[in-house]
């Protein structure tokens, strides 16, 4: 008999953000902006990643509570309410040190492609993992296994 068991993932970062942060460290997280449910800036996107201070002191009321890290930050001098699903952190880390971990980035499927929809059939609903910076429409994106995630060393 096979139990399921939910995923290990936000434990994990939660428990990498207490210690970081406990040792007065700045936490920040990889975030893969290519998975359902990410609302971040895209401005400050590269290579499908963005890099995010998480710190108590850099961000508005942080929530690591269920299946999405919250919290609002300035990114230009514009606040932004951001979102990051626990599946599309590829890492968290100490900014001074480096030291924290690596964690595999899991693809969500968007409700309305959990109900066994054609692969080749695109739907502009439920498609969209952020917006465009210019607000105009949803990116539309397919979700795509990637390879292991990258860590960049951020100055």
């Amino acid at each position: 008999m096979t139990i399921e068991m939910t995923s290990n993932k936000p434990y994990l970062v939660r428990a990498f953000y207490d210690w970081i942060s406990d040792n007065q460290l700045t936490p920040y997280i990889v975030v893969d902006v290519s998975v359902y449910g990410v609302i971040v800036p895209m401005a400050y996107v590269n290579d499908g990643q963005i890099v995010l201070n998480v710190s108590g002191a850099a961000v508005g009321s942080i929530s690591l509570a269920g299946d999405t890290l919250e919290f609002s930050a300035r990114f230009g001098g514009k606040l932004e309410h951001i979102i990051v699903p626990y599946a599309a952190i590829a890492a968290i880390y100490a900014k001074e040190n480096g030291v924290g971990t690596a964690l595999e980035v899991e693809q969500v499927e968007a409700p309305e492609q959990q109900e066994a929809a054609p692969e080749d059939t695109a739907s502009p609903i439920g498609l969209a993992s952020v917006s465009d910076t210019d607000g105009d429409k949803p990116k539309e994106t397919k979700a795509k296994g990637k390879g292991k995630p990258g860590l960049k060393v951020v100055k």
